[in-house]
């Protein structure tokens, strides 16, 4: 009698303290996005009254996989495209999104990456940002890849 009191005890401890839902994570892939094989496109965190939703790096390639643009202003374009359809599965737009990571072949052509950039980010208050510039990336025709990271409230 005195185990099954400890085991009936032990039970009532653990599910009072633990959490309303054992799946705080939720991954997503868009169909209006090219998907890759063995990634996807975004994970959020359930984190109460919203969402942490962090996005793979995305890279100016159309549903098909096509690439998109011959320059950094049109790809960075697709690639801004891309980010809010994604988060769109979660509820949100790009106004959600509170830091950047760019990745960059050329740094002369960060101007055209921001003027795109604005068109889509909440201004008021811009999110944080690490820009790179780097020898290559996946691709010799990809000039731009960009990480998102967005708070979406429920």
């Amino acid at each position: 009698m005195k185990k099954i009191l400890v085991l009936f005890c032990t039970a009532i401890f653990l599910f009072s303290f633990s959490q309303k839902t054992m799946n705080i994570l939720e991954y997503k892939n868009s169909p209006k996005v090219f998907n890759i094989k063995g990634l996807s496109q975004a994970v959020s965190i359930d984190c109460g009254n919203s969402k942490m939703v962090l996005l793979s790096g995305q890279v100016p390639l159309d549903s098909e996989g096509n690439l998109v643009g011959n320059n950094v202003e049109e790809q960075t374009q697709q690639i801004f495209k891309n980010i809010d359809y994604v988060l769109k599965e979660y509820g949100g737009t790009a106004k959600d999104i509170i830091k950047l990571g760019i990745f960059i072949t050329d740094m002369s052509k960060t101007p055209d990456f921001r003027k795109v950039r604005d068109a889509y980010v909440n201004l008021q208050n811009p999110p944080v940002s690490s820009l790179v510039e780097v020898s290559s990336l996946f691709r010799n025709d990809v000039f731009i890849e960009v990480e998102a990271t967005a708070v979406i409230k429920k």
